[in-house]
């Protein structure tokens, strides 16, 4: 079974089938409003775990300057092209691009899989060093009065499209003493043309923070928290946590 350090590369051809009903549209939108709130109107933007490119081309179409990294060899060659948008290959726990930015982005909670507190650390190291004075770090991340409120519980997710159709099974186990939940997935791709069905496991390990745990890594990291709120409503207290 594979965990997440060859998990993207296994199934990055599916990627995009299975998220197929991600709002990347709305998300970029509450992402440009966050960073006009602060300033950023224009101007160079890094992504931490850029995927396969979606939400750094709606924000190149915005007239940012956008470039990624992604972890996944496979995701980086899969994806989109776009003026304004480059990305690379890398790790966000060591990178050093030598550039600065107007602001660090990440998505899609990959701060919540760095689970050990070394990697963790880190990243937020690794966006310090690549800011401009007063630049923003932004990101979301699994939040843990919600997780504890809402347990996780096992789901199913079904896309098709004209080749494929995708079954995803999704079984969380919690490991409430260490903040974090292992959520192991089973996913069946049935090609409809020829038959075929592919089966793969994988366990995603996912971090949850508390806002106390994000205060004490921006103050180790020479970051101050200036604003917590819930991914696209705005609603206070959640997530995406904003930091300059």
């Amino acid at each position: 079974m594979k965990t997440t350090s060859s998990v993207f590369n296994a199934y990055s051809r599916y990627y995009d089938l299975l998220y197929q009903d991600k709002d990347y549209v709305a998300e970029t939108d509450y992402i440009q409003t966050l960073l006009v709130r602060h300033g950023i109107t224009h101007g160079n933007l890094l992504e931490f775990g850029s995927g396969t490119g979606k939400h750094g081309c709606l924000l190149a179409g915005m007239g940012y300057r956008v470039h990624g990294i992604e972890r996944s060899a496979d995701m980086v060659s899969r994806s989109m092209s776009c003026e304004g948008f480059t990305c690379e290959q890398g790790d966000i726990c060591t990178v050093q691009l030598h550039r600065s930015f107007d602001a660090v982005l990440s998505l899609f909670h990959v701060v919540s899989y760095q689970t050990r507190n070394d990697d963790v650390l880190a990243v937020f190291n690794r966006a310090a060093e690549h800011l401009t004075v007063g630049g923003l770090f932004v990101f979301d991340f699994w939040y843990s009065p919600a997780v504890y409120a809402q347990r996780p519980e096992v789901r199913v997710k079904r896309m098709t499209n004209e080749n494929t159709s995708i079954t995803r099974i999704a079984e969380p186990v919690v490991w409430q003493k260490e903040n974090r939940v292992d959520v192991h997935y089973t996913i069946y791709a049935h090609d409809i043309v020829s038959g075929a069905i592919e089966v793969m496991e994988e366990i995603h390990p996912m971090r949850h923070f508390s806002l106390p745990e994000i205060d004490l890594l921006c103050q180790m990291t020479g970051f101050e928290r200036i604003g917590a709120e819930e991914f696209l409503t705005g609603k206070p207290v959640g997530d995406p946590a904003i930091v300059n």
